[in-house]
């Protein structure tokens, strides 16, 4: 079965913790697509530039200056950086943003209701299950590649638009009806997000709930949560949350309807 690994931002910021992921990548057997974050370092050139970056409910709001930067980070150094380090530990890398294959093609968010207020994404892309080449995925699979998709896609008439990391890879998983592994630099999902030890090693919709309605889920780890279960209703076997320095999907927090 084919595996989709997400790999998060603080983690592809991090030299070491990335060179040490790529190799425990490398050498996962079977056939596997890697879909990688870098909003850390996006947000840093933001600031950098003098555009504050905006986040609300953990996804990025993208206005036309916050897309050129997010696109030059993610399908630019983060995505040739990871395909570098790949090649290096055997791995036949394939750097892809949406428009590569036209792998990703979304619509652009319409303005939506977050918590009471309407919220404008702007440059963003809704990226569901149908949005996925998931023909031409299998093809490059097939070929001996491994695809490593960053979070750029497009709409089909010139436009490019961006979208949360882990929707990205929970659409993949589901066109491809895959195992998704999200790694990040935490053990997972924790009781007390400052707490390695207070892992919860296993969480159903009735829990989240409990944990949402407690303010114990916020921030980015709102959309892995979220893309979780919309993805194990579509038939993704199997959804782990983990630290990226753990055996690839056998620790951290399984997620289950």
């Amino acid at each position: 079965m084919i595996k989709v690994v997400k790999i998060g931002g603080n983690v592809v910021d991090n030299e070491e913790l990335l060179s040490a992921f790529c190799a425990q990548f490398a050498a996962l057997e079977g056939p596997r697509v890697l879909v990688h974050g870098g909003g850390v370092m996006a947000s840093r050139l933001q600031e950098k530039m003098g555009i504050p970056a905006r986040m609300v409910g953990g996804r990025r709001i993208t206005d036309e200056a916050t897309l050129q930067i997010v696109t030059m980070v993610y399908a630019g150094w983060c995505s040739k950086h990871i395909c570098a380090l790949l090649q290096k530990a055997g791995c036949n890398a394939l750097g892809l943003s949406g428009c590569d294959g036209d792998i990703l093609r979304a619509a652009k968010r319409p303005p939506i209701s977050v918590e009471g207020r309407e919220v404008d994404f702007g440059q963003v892309g809704d990226v569901r299950k149908e949005s996925v080449n998931g023909a031409a995925l299998r093809k490059l699979i097939d070929a001996g590649f491994t695809p490593v998709i960053n979070a750029i896609n497009h709409d089909g008439s010139g436009h490019l638009l961006n979208t949360n990391a882990d929707t990205v890879a929970s659409s993949v998983a589901a066109a491809l009806g895959a195992e998704l592994i999200i790694c990040f630099e935490k053990s997972g999902v924790l009781l007390d997000k400052n707490d390695d030890a207070t892992l919860i090693a296993r969480i159903d919709t009735e829990a989240y709930r409990r944990l949402l309605a407690e303010g114990r889920i916020d921030g980015g780890m709102l959309p892995k949560l979220e893309n979780a279960f919309k993805v194990l209703s579509q038939g993704v076997p199997k959804v782990v949350i983990q630290h990226s320095s753990a055996p690839l999907g056998t620790s951290g927090t399984s997620i289950c309807l």
